[in-house]
């Protein structure tokens, strides 16, 4: 009876011993952080419009509108016109998280069709688009959201017309991508 008096008295010890392996200086916060942007988003105020175009010889060449100014260059076979819709570059608004960065992603390059003739040289390529921000001296393709979260750029590129193109309305579609950096 002694062996096990003195057995349950050495386990009662044993659960009773207050055993402290670390202590709580080294705890450490760490800080938790988290940034929701507003989706941005893209209107276009006006098209892509290189206007009317004489085509003087059948060589082909280009027309060059730029992003800031209705002023076309031209090379080629190709001259300016006053008869038919006056140029214009087109416009944009982005909207999205005020004071932040993005990016503008354009089309190296889109094609436009005839739309009524299907034979023959019935398309052009539009390459070298640029992009001109608004308040800006030259083009870019970065910018920086307003403190109200708006911004707006206008865009120009170059016409190749082709040797032997077709006289007529050309229309086609193009993506422009706008994307916080």
């Amino acid at each position: 009876m002694k062996t096990n008096t003195l057995f349950i008295l050495f386990m009662l010890a044993g659960f009773s011993i207050h055993v402290n392996a670390q202590s709580t200086g080294n705890v450490r916060a760490t800080a938790a952080n988290a940034n929701l942007l507003v989706a941005m988003s893209l209107s276009q105020e006006a098209p892509l419009n290189f206007g009317s175009s004489l085509l003087s010889n059948t060589e082909g060449g280009t027309v060059t509108l730029p992003s800031n100014s209705y002023t076309r260059s031209y090379t080629g076979g190709v001259e300016n016109s006053l008869a038919g819709a006056a140029p214009q570059f087109a416009s944009y608004v982005v909207n999205g998280t005020g004071l932040e960065t993005y990016a503008l992603i354009l089309p190296l390059a889109t094609t436009v069709k005839h739309t009524s003739k299907s034979s023959g040289i019935t398309t052009m390529d539009i390459n070298t688009m640029t992009a001109r921000f608004k308040g800006k001296s030259a083009d870019a393709t970065t910018s920086t959201l307003s403190a109200n979260g708006t911004d707006s750029f206008t865009l120009g590129g170059t016409l190749i017309v082709q040797e032997n193109q077709i006289s007529g309305a050309y229309s086609g579609t193009f993506e422009v991508i706008v994307n916080y950096n």
